[in-house]
Parts: structure tokens; C-alpha cells; sequence
């Protein structure tokens, strides 16, 4: 049941990921510096003051970009892959590698790189149309809806992880819905 919850906020972090790659990582840090989460061995250092202090500011200068129209198309090209990284680092930090490294990384790469490489096409594909449409204030807002998810989704996938699962379940079986009629 252990290792079920710590996948389960891998993957609401992960997701989180692909909203924003820091925002998740930042509030993983400050939850550990809380003692509200616990990083597994190896990991702790996620949690440490140069972490924490390293994570605000990229955090910073993440969500700055996305409002910086030429820097915005930039961010996108990298946040892919830097998404998928979050993504795994932040499961594996949570699960642990104790009994099996392989089963642990597998685990991370699938679960938590594929939560935050799916969220991360969602949210460019987002974003690729509402840069498209005429009205170019559209992509902002986007940015300020991306914000809010990836921090209010990071901090629930900590305290809830079980209601964030089913959360996630819910979405994308609406999301999976709409796109059907759309085709």
C-alpha cells in the first residue's frame, strides 16, 4: 500500500510537471522541508536549503518566460524533455530504490515520465492554439492557468494523493470523451 501511494504522488507530481517542470519540485522541496513529505534515501538532498533555494529560482525564471513572447517558444522547445526528467526524478525520489533499483526506475520512467510527457503535449497543444487565435491575450491566460495547476496539483498530490488519482481518472476520461465527438 506503501509504494501504491508513492506512485500515486509521483504521478500527480509528474503531471504537475507538465505544467510547469520547477513548480512541483519546488513544492516537493519545501514539503520535505516540513517533514510533510518524506524523499527516500539518496534523494534527501531535494530537500536541502541549495535545492530549495536552486528550485525558487528556476521556478521564477520558469514562469517569468512563459510571458515573454519570443522566450515562451524557446521554453516550449526545452520543457518536453526537462518534464519527462522531472517527472521520473520526482517518482523515483518518492518510491525509493531500496529493494529494487531497476523495478524502482522502470517504474519512474513509465509512471512518472509518461504522467509528465503526456501533460506536457496536453498543455503545448494548449498552448499552440491559443497562440494561433486572434486574439493573442489567450496565451497568458493560458500561462496563469498552468501556473495555478501545476501548484495547487503539486500540493494536493502530496496531502491526497488518492483523491488526486481519481481526479486524474475523471479528466481524462472527459477529456477522452470530447475529443471522440470532436473526430
Amino acid at each position: 500500500m506503501e509504494l501504491l501511494f508513492a506512485v500515486l504522488i509521483g504521478i500527480g507530481l509528474s503531471i504537475s510537471a507538465g505544467f510547469r517542470v520547477f513548480t512541483p519540485l519546488l513544492v516537493a522541496s519545501i514539503m520535505s522541508k516540513l517533514n510533510i513529505l518524506q524523499l527516500s534515501e539518496g534523494f534527501e538532498w531535494l530537500g536541502s536549503t541549495p535545492a530549495l533555494i536552486a528550485f525558487i529560482i528556476a521556478n521564477i525564471v520558469e514562469v517569468i518566460c512563459y510571458y515573454i513572447p519570443v522566450i515562451d517558444k524557446f521554453i516550449k522547445a526545452l520543457a518536453a524533455p526537462l518534464a519527462l526528467g522531472a517527472g521520473t526524478l520526482l517518482t523515483v525520489s518518492i518510491i525509493g530504490v531500496d529493494e529494487s533499483p531497476l523495478l524502482a526506475w522502470g517504474l519512474s520512467i513509465i509512471t512518472g515520465g509518461g504522467a509528465a510527457a503526456a501533460s506536457q503535449l496536453t498543455t503545448t497543444a494548449m498552448r499552440s492554439n491559443s497562440t494561433k487565435s486572434a486574439v493573442k491575450t489567450t496565451s497568458p491566460s493560458v500561462s496563469v492557468i498552468e501556473n495555478s495547476c501545476a501548484f495547487t496539483l503539486s500540493i494536493f498530490s502530496i496531502l491526497f494523493p488518492l483523491i488526486v488519482a481519481i481526479f486524474i481518472i475523471i479528466v481524462a476520461f472527459v477529456v477522452a470523451k470530447i475529443r471522440n465527438k470532436t473526430k
